[in-house]
């Protein structure tokens, strides 16, 4: 769709990495207009702001290391984040918590959360195995933190969704 959107004004380009392109000329301001007007009909959004930028890819390498990293996340956040990037750690984080009105440390948590709730949901590992894949120092640590996130147990939890699960099968039999 980026592509699409480029090659419609005639723009020469190189797709670099998250999602981000560097056009080799000087936009006007009606092809800027153009093109961000053709990415929001996508879905997608023009972003030039430097720091609107940095923000994007601090998200995304988060993201990426508590989801997709198959390798157990025992990497100091603060540091893969300034190698990744290139910029001191309080740069970026002072500059997220401006921007985001968050931490990167509670932005972080969050995911971390989700995908653990994830993690439950799909029943494959028990609660000692996933607070060793996420990296928690105990089983206690990751259920103060569940609770401070989500108001609940992770037993308290898993039993909700077992409950909603068990519903939605009386259901879906009586219909």
């Amino acid at each position: 769709m980026l592509r699409d959107e480029l090659q419609k004004l005639g723009l020469h380009f190189v797709i670099l990495d998250w999602g981000e392109v560097d056009v080799m000329e000087d936009l006007t301001a009606e092809q800027r207009l153009q093109l961000s007007e053709g990415l929001l009909g996508t879905g997608l959004e023009l972003m030039d702001d430097k720091k609107s930028i940095l923000i994007e890819k601090i998200k995304h390498i988060i993201i990426d290391m508590v989801y997709h990293s198959d390798e157990i996340i025992k990497v100091n956040f603060s540091n893969h984040l300034s190698e990744k990037l290139n910029h001191n750690y309080t740069y970026l984080a002072n500059l997220f918590s401006e921007v985001q009105g968050t931490t990167i440390e509670q932005y972080i948590i969050n995911h971390k959360i989700e995908y653990i709730k994830e993690l439950m949901v799909y029943g494959e590992l028990n609660l000692t195995e996933i607070a060793y894949k996420m990296n928690y120092s105990s089983v206690a640590h990751l259920s103060n933190q569940f609770k401070k996130v989500t108001g609940l147990s992770p037993s308290h939890f898993k039993k909700m969704k077992e409950k909603r699960h068990t519903v939605e099968e009386e259901t879906d039999n009586e219909s």
